[in-house]
């Protein structure tokens, strides 16, 4: 990662005494990209003073390098939070305890004569280095595969909130699981026919990726909940439900017997996961 340092340089006359400059210009010039990039790590884990934090948020937002530095920290803090954490060995425990000197005696421990094991630590270190460089990558390229069914959701209800073509339906599942027929090749494997809370509108098929998907509209009151089902081979489905918002609007991803379910609305998450409930219970 290349990183920039902007240098500030004055020509100062002898003849003229310097003029202390004024307290805008001094953060100004304190904020450069090696002083942003310095502060990335610390003004994510909110270390910093409100007044130093929004100095780098302004600077952040006219330096795209320093963004991209930014979310490159970001990405990594993750990586490293979601690893698993384990307690030491016992005997390494022991082994630390024999070597470490008591404090009531006064004295140290014996020394024990070693040997040199450069190239054994340097082969476990490079180990390291390429199994925290695959596991980054991989974290990396799955969280981006999941903000895209994510973002994909949102701009296909969008659609349906536009008008898309629906199935109206006044029997339920009976009426619009035929419907389906020859238009998919899959049979989407919903039961949910709808409730009183949440009654079911209609369906349709819309594109969804490279594929077609399966859609189940439900009505809560004013709001529209839309059900994206699609096979979920190739596509970053999570296998338990995880939810995120997304430009207003709450996304409920799972799978389940190799199917993808995509559910999106603007209710609240309470009454989505509740619907979420009912079209996943079997």
């Amino acid at each position: 990662m290349q990183v920039m340092i902007c240098a500030y340089s004055e020509r100062i006359s002898w003849s003229t005494p310097p003029i202390a400059p004024s307290p805008g210009h001094a953060r100004e010039r304190s904020m450069d990209c090696g002083r942003a990039r310095e502060l990335n790590l610390d003004g994510l884990r909110g270390r910093i003073s409100a007044e130093t934090a929004a100095e780098l948020r302004e600077h952040l937002s006219t330096c795209a390098r320093c963004r991209a530095h930014a979310a490159a920290e970001r990405v990594l803090s993750d990586v490293l939070d979601s690893l698993p954490q384990h307690a030491a060995p016992l005997s390494l425990k022991r082994r630390l305890a024999e070597r470490w000197p008591d404090p009531l005696s006064g004295t140290s421990p014996p020394r024990r004569s070693w040997t040199p094991r450069w190239p054994a630590l340097a082969t476990a270190a490079a180990a390291l280095v390429l199994v925290v460089a695959g596991s980054t990558s991989l974290f990396v390229e799955q969280r981006a595969a999941l903000r895209q069914l994510e973002s994909e959701s949102v701009n296909d209800h969008l659609r349906v909130l536009e008008g898309a073509p629906l199935a109206r339906v006044t029997g339920g599942l009976h009426e619009v699981k035929p419907w389906f027929g020859g238009k998919l090749d899959f049979a989407p494997a919903v039961h949910f026919a709808g409730s009183d809370d949440f009654p079911l509108e209609g369906g349709a098929v819309e594109p969804f990726l490279d594929r077609r998907a399966a859609v189940f509209v439900y009505k809560r009151r004013l709001h529209t909940a839309s059900l994206f089902v699609v096979p979920s081979e190739g596509l970053a489905f999570p296998p338990e439900l995880q939810t995120q918002t997304v430009r207003g609007f709450h996304v409920a991803l799972w799978q389940q017997e190799g199917q993808g379910y995509a559910l999106v609305s603007d209710l609240e998450l309470q009454e989505l996961l509740e619907l979420q409930a009912q079209i996943a219970s079997r």
